[in-house]
């Protein structure tokens, strides 16, 4: 007979229940093996979503634009090891769960720290009834500069009125607009249209704000949609439209940069890559922002160069799908 070890019998005590062997002679240790194996897949999973492949269905993007999401294996998988009343899944258990700490922990649990700046970032929905109490949401933040995106020619005279008071300097190209409490110089449009889309659509614009610490490139964007049909996640005019706007903030020469926008992905999505790659650690604060009603996935991001994001987080809900999001920027 094999001795039970310290660890097992504290595991008796904790869950009780019929932890020998089972009718066909399996130990604790040798039962349920096959969901032992499936949490350390997932595990494996959250470390290493990049060998995931995208040739199929990008489904390599999609798994990681819902990454954290993961996690919610945990709980199923410790429900399961108790029924089976196997200790191999609630040893394996802990891959995952030490998996999604070292991928996320930092994110989730850290604190905002000091900051020079707060910026606002808001999908405002260009089926939004009510244009000016989502304006004042976002005066409430009391950022320093906000950006939006999908302004309608309609919408527009609503949200100025109310920002224009606090926020005087502002520019607005096509769907996309900021308005900051600095004033802008060197306000352009910036090309990151897709080649198959229209020559009128339009949604990126670089600016350069004149705060108190210094000059500061600043760039509003709105990447394409993405879409799930039957040849999978469609992210290939979005990663299209990421290349350009990561050429673009790879040739700027002004430091420090502020990218403010619906990039319609993750930090994690692999699609964003040439945009990720260029710019400085993304900031604590998982800060879901998509869709309002149930927010699944942070799609609305504030990311820098050569400055540091404190600290991320959602404002109440507006008429929008999208939350808003607010950040602190050191410089």
């Amino acid at each position: 007979m094999t001795a039970e070890s310290p660890s097992f019998r504290r595991s008796r005590r904790l869950f009780p229940g019929h932890w020998g062997p089972d009718a066909r002679g399996r130990s604790a240790w040798r039962r349920g093996r096959a969901l032992a194996a499936v949490a350390v897949l997932v595990g494996g999973l959250i470390l290493f979503h990049a060998v995931v492949p995208n040739v199929v269905w990008r489904l390599g993007s999609l798994m990681e634009s819902f990454l954290p999401w993961l996690g919610l294996a945990v709980p199923v998988l410790l429900v399961l090891a108790l029924v089976r009343r196997s200790a191999a899944v609630l040893a394996a258990v802990l891959v995952p769960v030490a998996a999604w700490l070292a991928q996320f922990g930092g994110t989730a649990l850290a604190t905002a720290e000091a900051h020079d700046i707060t910026v606002v970032q808001h999908n405002v929905s260009d089926e939004n009834p009510d244009p000016a109490g989502t304006a004042h949401t976002l005066v409430e933040a009391a950022p320093d500069l906000i950006a939006l995106e999908e302004l309608t020619p309609e919408a527009l005279p609503a949200y100025a009125g109310v920002l224009t008071p606090g926020y005087p300097y502002y520019a607005v190209t096509g769907s996309v607009g900021l308005w900051s409490r600095y004033p802008l110089a060197d306000v352009r449009p910036v090309d990151i249209r897709p080649a198959a889309f229209p020559a009128t659509w339009n949604r990126g614009l670089r600016a350069t704000a004149e705060t108190g610490h210094g000059d500061v490139a600043v760039y509003v964007a709105h990447l394409p949609s993405l879409r799930f049909g039957l040849s999978g996640f469609g992210s290939g005019s979005r990663d299209e439209s990421a290349v350009l706007l990561g050429d673009l903030i790879a040739a700027e020469t002004l430091r420090p940069l502020v990218l403010l926008g619906d990039l319609n992905g993750t930090v994690d999505d692999r699609g964003l890559d040439p945009i990720l790659s260029r710019m400085s650690e993304p900031g604590p604060g998982l800060a879901f922002s998509w869709p309002a009603s149930l927010p699944l996935a942070r799609v609305d991001q504030v990311l820098t160069a050569g400055a540091a994001v404190t600290g991320v987080r959602t404002l109440p809900a507006t008429g929008s799908d999208h939350l808003p999001v607010a950040a602190g920027i050191a410089f």
